[in-house]
């Protein structure tokens, strides 16, 4: 059995040391990746784990598991990729562990999908994007948005070394400097070339609707994609729901 407690030594030298919080397919995925680069990886479900202790031996020998709270404690960067509705409920208490990720660099894997988080206008508010809103939770982390366009499948499937010909991009956005170099670097160990497409606020480009979402794309596809982001359907969708949200626009006039 796998637990944080009685796998502490790990080997990955000065690398720092991953924790999941998700043990669905992306979680699973991302951990198989990164540890097959050397990382130390620790990953919760959302619940005890020994609920998930046999499926982490099965796919993916080697990590870890804890609950979110021993996870988040024990990790250096943590990589969120549960149901976003489950890391933003509407209900008042914390579902995120709050203490453990106070301070650290989080990687926001996850997306909105109302046919799983319910109907939700506020994670779906086109003047706030997804990523900010984990970001507000998370005043005390820093919050860098990764690993959440591209298919489970294609992730699985599409790493290779660095360099090589055909390698995927992955789009990241942030805040800092410091801590999108430090998501690259993951990106990168994980088999695909990292691409900084701006801001957490212009993280609305990897979001559901938008051309980069599922995209699996060379990094200089991604790149082209990210640049022509503003004239797209998706971006003038955003702006003109914004304007009626502001009531400086008619309502017939949006497109959606």
């Amino acid at each position: 059995m796998s637990s944080v407690q009685t796998n502490r030594n790990g080997s990955a030298g000065s690398l720092p040391t991953i924790g999941i919080l998700g043990a669905g397919k992306v979680g699973t995925v991302l951990a198989r990746l990164l540890l097959g680069s050397g990382y130390r990886v620790l990953i919760a479900g959302s619940g005890a784990p020994s609920k998930i202790d046999l499926i982490i031996d099965v796919l993916v020998p080697g990590a870890s598991t804890g609950t979110s709270a021993e996870v988040a404690a024990e990790a250096d960067i943590v990589i969120l990729a549960l149901p976003l509705g489950k890391a933003l409920p509407l209900a008042e208490r914390d579902a995120l562990p709050l203490d453990g990720l106070r301070g650290k660099l989080v990687i926001d894997a996850m997306n909105y999908w109302w046919e799983i988080d319910g109907v939700r206008d506020d994670l779906n508010d086109p003047t706030v994007a997804t990523s900010e809103l984990v970001q507000q939770l998370l005043s005390d982390s820093r919050v860098v948005k990764a690993f959440n366009h591209m298919g489970y499948h294609d992730l699985d499937e599409g790493p290779r070394q660095t360099g090589a010909p055909g390698r995927r991009g992955i789009g990241i956005a942030g805040d800092d400097d410091a801590d999108l170099a430090a998501a690259a670097t993951l990106v990168d160990a994980a088999g695909f070339d990292p691409v900084l497409v701006g801001t957490l606020h212009e993280s609305f480009l990897l979001q559901p609707g938008s051309e980069l979402f599922g995209a699996n794309f060379p990094a200089d596809e991604v790149r082209a994609a990210a640049a022509r982001f503003p004239g797209t359907e998706r971006a003038l969708e955003l702006t003109a729901r914004r304007a009626e949200n502001a009531g400086t626009v008619p309502a017939d006039t949006v497109r959606v």
